[in-house]
């Protein structure tokens, strides 16, 4: 651990696990955690989960999966240049996807919609739950057994949930704090007022990095825009000036990579230049240090933040509110709505979710139900449809 800074988390200084474990001779306990996340069914579901544009439309358009990898290994690049523990950074990467629904966040909508009643639906609570008790391939306890600064991470890396005297803070002002956090179990209490560990913060900003730029790509590749569309657009407009100038001729898709990798690049550098700025500035010179800072010390510098604010205003109005998209976006928010209203009728789920479910009522039943529908890949929650209401959508 001598190559990282002082304020980089420790894997020898973890507040540990919930279930003791004994020391590995090979691997850190953070490395330990990111072999567990990958070796994990939820991370294999993944592959099934639909990112942007659903599975049916095209075989090379990024699904959950492929997104986690690319937001891994762009947190790597960040916590290495800034000389933090990489491995918890790629931890609470590879993680912080694990409590997305089917059909992208048009199936978590319409499962908030349906748990508002009972608290709502949650996707970084939900990934909690998957780790900490949904997870059941150990022959000793329930979920992966995660040190508790993965866990952190994962609740934490878009910042704290409450303010220092317990109010709600951000987006819970609004929403109300997640329902079922009181039934997470943890090695120690996991701190809502603070920030999260500098790892967790360069996965959460390497999940914008990510998004920006592979959904431009898979914009592209889909037809509901051109590369020359994005000449006046913040953020992406000079970097497709330069691929024009100097590419005029090039084939499409290879304008498209080049623009995308271009980005991606100047993202990251941006990312790490502001944020070592803003460590060296904050005085950090521990992890606690970080926690206590009382603001995000990782981030884009003001020009780039506010140019990715009009790069995202462009991509929801162009693409993410298209009406090809949100032809699917419709049917897909119905299927989990019914599958919803079905199982809390009559718990009408396989094996022991329905045994569980029909052992309980109300709010009980209702978060089994949520865990069994968020558990789903699109192609499962399509056969559950067709298996109920024998209706197989196809969304198009």
């Amino acid at each position: 651990m001598s190559d990282t800074a002082p304020y980089a988390s420790r894997p020898d200084q973890s507040l540990g696990r919930l279930h003791g474990t004994g020391p590995s001779p090979t691997r850190s306990e953070f490395q330990r955690d990111r072999d567990r996340i990958i070796h994990s069914t939820a991370f294999r579901r993944l592959q099934h989960k639909t990112q942007v544009f659903l599975s049916h439309e095209g075989r090379h358009f990024r699904n959950r999966l492929t997104h986690t990898l690319e937001v891994s290994q762009i947190a790597r690049s960040i916590a290495r240049a800034l000389r933090l523990n990489e491995d918890l950074a790629e931890a609470v990467a590879l993680s912080h996807d694990l409590g997305h629904t089917p059909f992208g966040h048009a199936g978590e909508r319409a499962l908030h919609r349906a748990m508002e009643p009972f608290g709502g639906f949650d996707h970084n609570v939900q990934a909690l739950r998957v780790v900490t008790l949904l997870e059941n391939r150990y022959a000793e306890h329930d979920g992966l057994n995660l040190t508790w600064e993965t866990l952190e991470g994962i609740l934490k890396h878009n910042g704290p949930l409450i303010d220092a005297e317990g109010n709600p803070v951000g987006r819970y002002v609004r929403e109300g704090l997640p329902a079922g956090l009181e039934a997470i179990p943890a090695p120690a209490p996991l701190r809502l007022e603070t920030h999260a560990s500098l790892e967790a913060q360069v996965a959460a900003i390497a999940d914008d990095v990510a998004y920006n730029a592979h959904d431009i790509d898979d914009a592209l590749r889909a037809g509901l825009v051109t590369v020359p569309d994005f000449l006046d657009v913040p953020m992406a407009g000079p970097i497709v000036s330069e691929v024009l100038a100097a590419y005029p001729d090039l084939a499409a898709k290879r304008q498209a990579h080049e623009v995308q990798r271009r980005m991606i690049t100047r993202a990251v550098e941006d990312v790490i230049t502001t944020s070592a700025a803003n460590i060296a500035r904050a005085g950090v010179a521990s992890a606690e240090d970080v926690r206590l800072a009382g603001h995000t010390l990782v981030g884009f510098s003001e020009q780039t933040e506010s140019a990715e604010k009009g790069l995202k205003q462009f991509l929801f109005s162009r693409v993410y509110r298209h009406e090809a998209v949100m032809v699917p976006v419709r049917e897909s928010e119905a299927v989990v709505e019914r599958l919803f209203a079905r199982y809390m009728r009559d718990a009408d789920m396989p094996g022991r979710w329905g045994e569980a479910g029909r052992a309980q009522d109300g709010a009980g039943r209702a978060r089994i139900v949520a865990d069994f529908i968020a558990g789903m890949t699109d192609p499962y929650a399509l056969d559950e449809h067709e298996r109920l209401f024998d209706a197989r959508p196809d969304f198009r």
